[in-house]
């Protein structure tokens, strides 16, 4: 699967490692882990994003360093490699960036439709995460690099895209994968967990409460749909990084088959998180407004008002719903 990828690296020095805007679980902990594998192979590494790591994820941060994109750093750089995305548009500045330096590219990543400017590409929709993927680079290249480090940020990312192995992109391989992390790394999954998980602040419990007050439910009941503003945000000291997890909500509801949560971000918009527990491809329905995503999870803008973003998306996804409901012909 790397051969490729791999041999085509082989031609460069200097690596920036570029990680999502928005970065989650899955995109910080396979940075790490693939900085740290071209470390350990005679690279040097720089890892970069646009945003700031989630509080609950800058422990990673510590494995290895983090840091702001600007001009003269990235054209210091011989490649870049871009995970968990598969266009430089998710990337921040470094997509329009990169049209003037036009510095080689490179991907590992596990969405849909990738865009077609990379030199070498590992895409494997299939995967349950792109942190899986580094794992298979290790496997590859070379297991026993794997120390305690790169285990739990490989874990990480796995435990976080999965919905701590909870989705129907969880294999048996996955599994395996995780088994063979624990022992790998030798530590015990509340060691990771809790840092993910348990550090909630009162303040994020009052803003859910809040937003589990604004659920509405779409199109016979089948689709649940949540929103959060900034008032909300504003009259419980909270930000938009404190409503992660907050779509899973809406999508425990019996008989739903899609949740939605609208984020209205002031000038920025409407952010939309799509999640599915049933054959509709919220992957489709997100590109129909522009986003995109997983089969599963996706995601998504609109210019706004909110109200107007619910309509449209409703619309949107009508058709979506009602193929659902068709039986397949036999």
């Amino acid at each position: 699967m790397f051969k490729e990828f791999i041999n085509s690296l082989q031609n460069y020095k200097s690596i920036g490692v570029f990680s999502h805007v928005r970065p989650d679980g899955d995109c910080i902990g396979s940075q790490v882990a693939l900085c740290r594998w071209l470390e350990a192979n005679g690279w040097t590494a720089h890892a970069f994003n646009d945003d700031d790591v989630p509080p609950n994820m800058t422990w990673l941060a510590e494995f290895y360093p983090i840091e702001k994109p600007d001009e003269e750093k990235v054209r210091s750089l011989d490649a870049l490699i871009m995970v968990d995305g598969n266009m430089p548009s998710r990337f921040g500045v470094i997509g329009n960036l990169n049209n003037s330096l036009a510095l080689p590219m490179f991907m590992i990543d596990h969405h849909p439709d990738p865009e077609d400017v990379f030199i070498e590409a590992v895409s494997v929709p299939e995967a349950s995460s792109t942190c899986e993927l580094i794992y298979r680079l290790y496997e590859e290249s070379g297991i026993g690099l794997i120390d305690e480090v790169t285990a739990k940020a490989l874990y990480t990312g796995i435990i976080t895209d999965t919905g701590s192995l909870h989705f129907d992109s969880v294999t048996p391989e996955t599994v395996e994968i995780v088994a063979d992390l624990l022992r790998r790394g030798d530590f015990k999954p509340n060691e990771v967990i809790e840092k993910i998980y348990s550090n909630r602040t009162i303040n994020q419990y009052k803003l859910l409460s809040r937003a589990l007050g604004t659920i509405e439910m779409f199109l016979d009941n089948q689709v649940a749909v949540m929103h959060v503003t900034q008032q909300m945000l504003h009259e419980t000291g909270t930000s938009n990084v404190d409503t992660d997890g907050f779509v899973s909500y809406p999508l425990s509801i019996t008989g739903v088959k899609v949740a939605i949560l609208f984020k209205d971000l002031k000038d920025e918009g409407i952010k939309m998180s799509l999640r599915s527990r049933s054959a509709v491809d919220v992957n489709v329905w997100a590109r129909k407004l522009g986003g995109g995503g997983h089969k599963k999870a996706a995601g998504a803008w609109h210019e706004g008002p909110l109200q107007k973003a619910i309509r449209d998306t409703i619309e949107f996804g009508k058709k979506l719903i009602e193929k659902s409901e068709t039986p397949a012909e036999s």
